[in-house]
């Protein structure tokens, strides 16, 4: 009896889908990849500019004076962003290690069995970036993340960090390490860094700029270049920065550690003596570069904290106060401040400096700096110093001209202070 065979199965699919009736899908599919391929390389060609921007400057500097820098920003600010192009502009090879997704063997090295523990004990093996890093003999380690590695992870990184050792292993003066870190309240998982650990950091605040991100966006973004030093004003630098650091702790000796009562402020900058020697490293690489004011004073802040940073700062403002010796002898060709702060402790200085040694002639040319600084300030300033310079006269000694010539507008500024506090005084009843 015959055996019947099954019938053909029937391709019920619409003849247009049948894959003999197709084109090669696959050809199609390559070729549109190509096509975004293009133009995710449009969207990606940007070029740069030279920009002031001082926490780039900031950032630069560090890097260059060879500190650990830590960046502190909210998410999505830029700080990736801004590391990956330090290290291309720089041509540093860019190693990115995540924190919070290792453990503690991976910084302190992984134990391996030699041929004879024994005698030769049990060396701790280095992890493979750490490796590539020594072979390169330079390049830029960013520690991401670092708000959310656990107490345990950020203790292994004490030694990475001060030390430069990874196992056995010790990172080449080449490298420079920069971390991130989201501030804990918008951290994933976030913790307080140790206070071990903060101290060996320069912390930077970093925030946006409004122009920066507009322009960037439109292809053109600021430029991170190391800063250029004066090899002529190294030796002057460093006497600076001795000088400024020394003369403060010296006068404040408080200053020189102070641990931080809160948690939270544990873990940012403090005044330690560890610190200090950073700040004076900064303050001297800042000064053969030329730096202003605000870029030295993102970093003294950010490595001792705000207020011995503050400190620091008016104590070096203070220290390009001209001598009010010299004043008192040239009264007619002093060059005075023209920040009001300034020109008021120059001014005070003056005053002081007859009191200790009073004399006719010392206090005609008090009363002649007083009127040149009339002259080219503001007459609020001279209030005060005046009335002292006035109250130190000797019966015998005649009133010089120059009071005449201060005497209106002192008076017209008292009868100002006087109704602005009237004015306060009602406001507060």
């Amino acid at each position: 009896m015959p055996v019947s065979m099954p019938a053909p199965a029937t391709d019920l699919r619409p003849e247009a889908t049948r894959p003999e009736a197709r084109p090669d899908i696959a050809h199609l599919d390559s070729a549109r990849l190509d096509v975004a391929r293009r133009l995710l390389d449009l969207l990606g060609d940007t070029t740069t500019e030279p920009r002031a921007d001082p926490q780039l400057e900031a950032l630069t500097l560090a890097v260059a004076a060879d500190l650990p820098v830590l960046l502190w920003g909210e998410p999505g600010i830029g700080k990736t962003a801004a590391l990956n192009q330090l290290a291309e502009t720089l041509e540093l090879p860019l190693t990115t290690v995540i924190a919070s997704v290792h453990e503690p063997s991976d910084f302190s090295g992984l134990p391996i069995l030699g041929d004879d523990p024994a005698q030769q004990g049990v060396p701790m093996a280095p992890p493979d970036w750490a490796v590539r890093l020594v072979r390169a003999g330079r390049g830029l380690l960013f520690l991401d993340e670092l708000s959310t590695a656990p107490p345990a992870v950020q203790a292994a990184l004490l030694r990475l960090v001060l030390e430069r050792r990874i196992g056995t292993l010790r990172l080449p003066p080449g490298v420079r390490i920069v971390a991130a870190a989201n501030p804990r309240s918008s951290a994933a998982d976030g913790w307080e860094l140790s206070p071990p650990l903060a101290n060996r950091f320069v912390h930077l605040q970093w925030v946006h700029d409004h122009e920066v991100v507009v322009r960037g966006l439109g292809g053109v973004w600021p430029v991170a270049t190391l800063p250029r030093l004066d090899p002529l004003a190294l030796p002057e630098a460093v006497a600076l920065a001795r000088r400024a650091v020394c003369g403060l702790l010296t006068a404040r000796p408080e200053l020189v550690h102070r641990l931080p009562t809160t948690e939270t402020r544990r873990g940012g900058a403090w005044p330690s003596p560890r610190s200090w020697d950073m700040t004076l490293r900064l303050v001297a690489f800042a000064t053969a570069a030329g730096s202003s004011r605000e870029v030295l004073s993102l970093l003294v802040r950010g490595t001792v904290g705000d207020g011995p940073g503050l400190e620091l700062m008016a104590s070096m403002d203070r220290m390009d106060l001209p001598d009010p010796e010299d004043l008192l002898a040239d009264p007619a060709g002093a060059e005075l401040p023209e920040r009001g702060d300034l020109r008021q402790a120059v001014l005070d200085g003056v005053v002081a400096a007859v009191r200790n040694r009073p004399d006719r002639q010392r206090w005609d040319s008090a009363w002649a700096l007083l009127a040149r600084a009339m002259e080219t300030g503001a007459p609020d300033l001279l209030v005060v110093p005046a009335t002292t310079l006035a109250s130190l006269r000797r019966e015998d000694w005649d009133v010089p001209e120059s009071i005449e010539r201060l005497a209106p507008a002192l008076a017209l500024s008292r009868r100002a202070d006087l109704a602005a506090a009237r004015v306060a005084a009602k406001a507060g009843r």
